[in-house]
């Protein structure tokens, strides 16, 4: 039996645009952000897709891409939870910062090894600075020692797949095929898990804002396909695009 599963990163966002690590801070859509999140809809649509279940993170950039998506495609009352284990990865004190500006301070290679490294945090926030969301009340029920100061993309992938086979797994197994609206790095870690990739080959991965990717599974929930829907040009130039933006 396959199962089919759809992911989608948020579109474009304000901070996305101006170049600054973004992370948990709750910063809203562009114009063409919210552009990309009704066009998801519309490309779901032609490919004959309908997912039963939406996942989202609690981040609003995610939740607007959702509303959107599914307004456009003419999807009413979906099935709909959200959760901070699907949240973009913690940038810790980066958050905030201009990703070229920094790279210039600190060099790009301790950047890129912020960034995109397995295992190598940012620099944490302290517990008394007020981003730390500690002190957001959408995070009051979360036992606090799960509530990061800081992120690598192994922290993520940690508290990712817990999400992943108690909430996404039974509904695939229901035969439903669930919808996770989510973030770069979030979604980084599903993949990673999915396709069996690597710490090295997870490095070179970026995933473009608002291009829904749909994955083919098979019984044991392991990937046989996937592909980005629509023009696969346009989606690799939107990969790279995003791979270029603390160089």
């Amino acid at each position: 039996m396959s199962h089919t599963l759809i992911l989608l990163r948020h579109g474009q966002s304000i901070w996305n645009l101006e170049n600054l690590f973004t992370g948990w801070t709750d910063i809203g859509l562009t114009e063409q952000g919210e552009e990309e999140a009704r066009a998801a809809g519309r490309m779901m649509v032609d490919e004959g897709l309908h997912p039963d279940a939406l996942h989202t993170s609690v981040l609003a950039r995610a939740i607007e891409t959702a509303d959107l998506a599914l307004e456009s495609a003419g999807w009413t009352d979906m099935s709909t939870q959200r959760s901070w284990r699907l949240n973009e990865r913690h940038y810790g004190a980066l958050q905030g910062l201009d990703k070229k500006a920094t790279a210039e301070k600190y060099g790009p290679e301790q950047v890129m090894a912020w960034r995109r490294s397995f295992d190598v945090q940012p620099p944490p926030l302290d517990l008394s600075d007020e981003q730390h969301p500690a002190h957001d009340p959408r995070y009051a029920d979360v036992d606090p020692n799960d509530i990061p100061a800081s992120e690598c993309l192994a922290d993520v992938v940690a508290r990712m797949l817990p999400y992943w086979h108690n909430e996404v797994v039974p509904q695939l197994r229901k035969g439903l095929t669930p919808l996770l609206v989510a973030h770069g790095n979030s979604l980084r870690a599903l993949v990673m898990h999915l396709d069996g990739l690597s710490k090295e080959e997870i490095v070179a991965l970026n995933i473009p804002t608002g291009i829904p990717l749909m994955y083919e599974l098979n019984s044991d929930f392991e990937a046989v396909s996937h592909r980005y829907l629509g023009d696969s040009e346009t989606a690799q130039a939107a990969a790279d695009a995003v791979g270029k933006q603390a160089r």
